[in-house]
C-alpha cells in the first residue's frame, strides 16, 4: 500500500506545481465587491467524484501563486494558510465557495478555485473588484465675495475616500461650467491614501464674475464608478455676495419733500446701487458750491422758506455720478387788521382785513363766536350785533399741520338812547309804561313818578340783547302823572318823560318798538313779497316776446304765400287781416 501511495503523492504534487490548463468554457469571472462587505467567490467547478480536496489560491502581479485554503474531501476539514492579510478573514464552504470578509481594495486579485483529483486538477479563475463610493463633495475654501470683472479664486469642490478615483465637475445656476482662458479655469488633482489605498479629489474653481451672477447657485459634483455602475453625488448650493461698483446715485428727502413746512427737520439720504453701497457722499445744498462730507445721511434742522431749493449729492471719488431732488419748504403768513381787542362807536366804519401769504393757494375761513360766516367782514356802519370775537384762520390743505389764525374782538359802545311807550289794560283799570333803552355798556335804568297813585308792581326788565333791553311798570293812576326814566352808563346819562293820564281819562296808546327779531320777520315778509312780483312781471314779459315773435313769422309766412299765387287783391286782404291782427 505505502507504494502505491507514494506515486499517487507525487503525481498530485506534480499536478498542483505545473500550470494547469483551464477547461473548456471556463473563462475570466468577475466579482464586484463594495468596500467593506463580504466577498463571495462560487467555484466554478463541477466537484468530481474521486475528487481528493479542494483548494484556492491568488497570483501575485509576478504570476506566483499564494495558496490560501484547503479543504479535504474526505476528512471534511478545512485549512487556512498562513497569509496575515486574510487571517480571520477567510471562509471556504462545503462546495468549495470562498467568503472574504471585511473587503479592502488589496483583495482587487484573480483568485483560482483549484478541486484535485488523482488524475488531473480543475481550475476556475475569478477577478475581485472593489468599490468605494466617495464622500459626498463639498465646497471649501469659499471666497468671502467676487468682484465683477475680476478672475478670483471661488472655492474648492472637495470629495473623500473614493476607490476607483472620481471625476468632479462644476456647475453654474444647474449647468456645466467648461473651462473658458481668462473667465473659467478649473485644477483637478487627486490623492492616494498609502494605507486605505483610497483617493481624495479636489478641483480648484477660478471665476470672473458678473452682475448675472447674483443670487446665482454655484455646485459641483463626483462622478465615480460602483458594483452596479457609474454614479454621481451632488454638493450643496453655494451662492456668493457679487461685489459691483456704484452706477448710479439716487437722493431721498425725509420726509416727504411735499409735505415739508418752515420749521420742520429735514433729511436727505443719499443712496448708491453699488454692492457694497457706499458709505460716504457729498452733499451739496442751495446756493454752495462746495459738497459737505457726510455719511449717507444729512440732516437740516428747523428750515426756513429760503431753504427752498435743489438738493444733491454725489460720490465722493466721483462727483460727476450726482443725483438732486427739488425741496419746497412751505409757509403760511398771515396778517389780520385791526386784531386783539378794538372799541367802535356805533355808527362808525370799520374796515377789516385779512391778508394771507403762503407758498401756494390757502383755504380762509371766518368766524364770529364759533359760527362759521359765509363772508369776510365788513362794517360801512356799525351796529350792537356786530360786537363779538372774530376770528380769520387759514391753513394748506396738502401740508398736514400748517395753519395760522388770529382774532378780533370788536366792542360796540353807544350812549344810552330812550323811547318810552304807554298801553291801557283792556280791563281799564291800569296802564302799562314801557322805557326802551338801548347803548353800550349797558345802561341802568332807573323810574320816577311825579303826581298821585300807586305803582302795581315792580318794574321788569327784558334779557339784554343786542345793546337794547327795556324795563316796564304797572300803574293804576287816579289823576295825571309824570313818569321819568333815568339810563345812564359810562359814556353817559340820558333822561326821558312822559305824561301820563288819569285811568279815568281815556288816551291814545304809544305802540311798542318793534324788536330785533320781529325786525327781521318783517324784513323777510317783504323780500318774499317783493320776489313773487318780480317773478309775475318777468313772466308777462317773456310771454309778450313770445307772442310777438310769433305774429311776425305769421305774417312773414302769408306774404311769401301770395307772392306765389300772384293774386293781388288776395294779398291785400291778407294784409289787412296783418295789420288786424297786429294792432
Amino acid at each position: 500500500m505505502a507504494s502505491k501511495a507514494a506515486p499517487s503523492c507525487r503525481l498530485v504534487f506534480c499536478l498542483l506545481i505545473s500550470a494547469a490548463v483551464l477547461r473548456p468554457g471556463l473563462g475570466w469571472y468577475t466579482v464586484n465587491s463594495a468596500y467593506g462587505d463580504t466577498i463571495i467567490m462560487p467555484c466554478r467547478v463541477d466537484v468530481p467524484q474521486n475528487l481528493m480536496f479542494g483548494k484556492w489560491k491568488y497570483e501575485k502581479p509576478d504570476g506566483s501563486p499564494v495558496f490560501i485554503a484547503f479543504r479535504s474531501s474526505t476528512k471534511k476539514s478545512v485549512q487556512y494558510d498562513d497569509v496575515p492579510e486574510y487571517k480571520d478573514r477567510l471562509s471556504l464552504s462545503e462546495n468549495y465557495t470562498l467568503s472574504i470578509s471585511n473587503a479592502r481594495i488589496s483583495d482587487e486579485k484573480r483568485f483560482v478555485c483549484m478541486l484535485v483529483t488523482e488524475d488531473d486538477v480543475f481550475e476556475a479563475p475569478t477577478v475581485v473588484k472593489v468599490f468605494k463610493q466617495p464622500s459626498k463633495p463639498e465646497i471649501v475654501s469659499k471666497a468671502p465675495f467676487l468682484e465683477t470683472d475680476q478672475l478670483k479664486k471661488l472655492g474648492e469642490c472637495i470629495s473623500k475616500d473614493s476607490y476607483p478615483d472620481g471625476n468632479i465637475t462644476w456647475y453654474r445656476n444647474g449647468k456645466v461650467l467648461q473651462p473658458l482662458e481668462g473667465a473659467v479655469v478649473i485644477i483637478f488633482r487627486k490623492q492616494m491614501d498609502p494605507v486605505t489605498q483610497l483617493y481624495t479629489m479636489t478641483s480648484s474653481l477660478e471665476y470672473k464674475t458678473s452682475k448675472a451672477d447674483i443670487q446665482m447657485p454655484f455646485t459641483c459634483s463626483v462622478t465615480y464608478y460602483g458594483p452596479s455602475g457609474q454614479k454621481t453625488v451632488y454638493s450643496e448650493q453655494a451662492v456668493f455676495d457679487i461685489y459691483y461698483p456704484t452706477e448710479q446715485v439716487t437722493i431721498q428727502v425725509l420726509p416727504s419733500k411735499n409735505a415739508i413746512k418752515e420749521g420742520d427737520n429735514i433729511t436727505l439720504k443719499c443712496l448708491g446701487n453699488g454692492n457694497p453701497p457706499p458709505e460716504e457722499f457729498l452733499f451739496y445744498l442751495p446756493g454752495q458750491p462746495e459738497g459737505i462730507r457726510s455719511s449717507n445721511t444729512y440732516t437740516l434742522t428747523d428750515v426756513k422758506r429760503n431753504a427752498t431749493g435743489d438738493y444733491k449729492c454725489s460720490l465722493v471719488d466721483k462727483k460727476s455720478m450726482i443725483a438732486s431732488a427739488a425741496i419746497t419748504v412751505h409757509y403760511l403768513d398771515l396778517s389780520l387788521n385791526p386784531s386783539g381787542e378794538v372799541t367802535k362807536q356805533i355808527g362808525d366804519a370799520l374796515p377789516v382785513s385779512c391778508t394771507i401769504s403762503a407758498s401756494r393757494n390757502a383755504t380762509v375761513v371766518w368766524m364770529k363766536d364759533n359760527i362759521k360766516l359765509r363772508s369776510s367782514p365788513s362794517f360801512s356802519s356799525l351796529h350792537y350785533q356786530d360786537a363779538g370775537n372774530y376770528v380769520c384762520e387759514t391753513a394748506l390743505q396738502e401740508v398736514e399741520g400748517l395753519k395760522k389764525r388770529e382774532s378780533l374782538t370788536l366792542i360796540v359802545e353807544g350812549k344810552p338812547q330812550i323811547k318810552m311807550t304807554k298801553k291801557t289794560d283792556p280791563s281799564g283799570l291800569s296802564k302799562t309804561i314801557i322805557c326802551h333803552v338801548e347803548g353800550f355798556p349797558k345802561p341802568a335804568i332807573q323810574w320816577t313818578i311825579t303826581g298821585s297813585g300807586s305803582v302795581i308792581n315792580q318794574a321788569k326788565e327784558s334779557p339784554y340783547i343786542n345793546g337794547r333791553y327795556y324795563s316796564k311798570i304797572i300803574i293804576s293812576p287816579e289823576e295825571n302823572v309824570t313818569l321819568t326814566c333815568t339810563a345812564e352808563n359810562q359814556l353817559e346819562r340820558t333822561v326821558n318823560s312822559l305824561n301820563v293820564s288819569a285811568i279815568s281819562i281815556p288816551e291814545h296808546d304809544e305802540a311798542d318798538e318793534i324788536s330785533d327779531e320781529n325786525k327781521e320777520k318783517v324784513n323777510d315778509q317783504a323780500k318774499l313779497i317783493v320776489g313773487i312780483v318780480v317773478g309775475l312781471l318777468l313772466a308777462a314779459l317773456v310771454a309778450g316776446v313770445v307772442y310777438w315773435l310769433y305774429m311776425k313769422k305769421s305774417k312773414t309766412a302769408s306774404k311769401h304765400v301770395n307772392k306765389d299765387l300772384g293774386n293781388m287783391e288776395e294779398n291785400k286782404k291778407l294784409e289787412e287781416n296783418s295789420h288786424k291782427t297786429e294792432a
